[in-house]
């Protein structure tokens, strides 16, 4: 699902609403949002997650072309952990994935 497929969504589910009122709500709350993980605030939505930043240490990676080391900074990465109750909703409406040998692959 995208931006604009949640909007779609939201004014298609509230009649009263017109598109751009949807739209200007969905900006807002996920503006609110990237504000709260920019501060480095935690997101919880009961039901649904939780977000975080979690910290990657500094490290040693390699440059591909010349194979020489390269120091690779610490960064503040966004994390999501779902919550119980969408973990169990996906789980619910999960298909089993076929095979890779029922799918024709050699």
């Amino acid at each position: 699902m995208t931006r604009s497929d949640l909007v779609a969504e939201l004014a298609e589910r509230f009649g009263q609403l017109t598109h751009r009122d949807t739209e200007f709500a969905v900006k807002t709350i996920l503006d609110a949002m990237s504000d709260a993980l920019a501060r480095g605030h935690r997101i919880e939505i009961r039901g649904f997650g939780s977000f975080s930043i979690n910290r990657r240490p500094p490290r040693m990676g390699r440059n591909p072309r010349s194979g020489e080391p390269v120091l690779i900074p610490e960064k503040l990465v966004p994390h999501f952990k779902p919550g119980k109750a969408l973990r169990e909703a996906v789980d619910a409406n999960v298909p089993v994935a076929p095979e890779p040998a029922e799918l024709g692959a050699n």
